[in-house]
């Protein structure tokens, strides 16, 4: 039903005004953002396309929706250059707010807050990278870095780097993290080797080794929780 034919008080933008953003839909939300359908496609078919379209990263649903591309959005009918910038400048900005609200907590009291921390910067990604995140003594936050990229499959890493950059940080301890762009998150042998050898790589600087996350869209495997470390 086009939303000129559904009663005020159920109109999305009417809605929100009155009764808050909360009471929104996910799909409800998204046609305000996007404001006007195409003939024969209402926005809130449009929207609702919008939240099902699978992505290069996998992604579904509003959280999914926050590893969406441009080219991505293409596919969506009616969804031209103005609409999709638009939109992924609003995934953009929840994204850095996301992060900095991540940031400025004490990150591994909880170690859920961390997963979501790495789910957020690498389960989207089309290529494989590997990152570095270097905590303090009090398990704040120092930065994350991604240090090396690879191709679908492979990436080299060089415990030397990883070694030069927790000095430079100061780290008292770091949890590695990679993601597979394939979508599984088992670890494979060279996941295994690679983290036995900056565990005894970053040793001799008195670096601990926490943890080895390895992400995909919408999933997070921690090595240490498996005991695999």
């Amino acid at each position: 039903m086009p939303i000129k034919d559904l009663p005020p008080d159920a109109r999305p933008r009417e809605k929100l005004l009155a009764r808050g953003a909360a009471a929104l839909s996910d799909v409800e939300l998204l046609a305000i953002l996007l404001r006007t359908g195409i003939a024969g496609k209402g926005v809130m078919q449009m929207a609702h396309e919008l939240l099902q379209l699978p992505g290069s990263g996998g992604f579904d649903g509003i959280a999914g929706l926050l590893h969406a591309t441009a080219d991505d959005l293409k596919r969506i009918k009616g969804l031209g250059p103005a609409k999709r910038a638009e939109i992924v400048a609003v995934l953009e900005l929840a994204r850095r707010a996301m992060a900095q609200k991540l940031q400025e907590r004490t990150v591994f009291n909880d170690p859920q807050t961390l997963k979501h921390y790495v789910q957020l910067h690498l389960a989207g990604k089309a290529h494989e990278v590997f990152a570095v995140v270097f905590l303090d003594v009090g398990l704040r936050l120092l930065a994350m870095e991604e240090l090396f990229r690879g191709t679908l499959t492979h990436t080299s890493v060089y415990p030397r780097e990883v070694v030069l950059r927790a000095l430079h940080h100061q780290a008292a301890s770091v949890v590695l993290a990679h993601n597979h762009p394939s979508g599984s998150v088992q670890p494979s042998p060279a996941d295994t080797a690679l983290t036995h050898s900056l565990r005894a790589a970053l040793a001799l600087i008195d670096v601990r080794v926490l943890d080895h996350l390895i992400v995909a869209p919408g999933e997070t495997f921690s090595m240490a929780e498996k005991g695999q470390m």
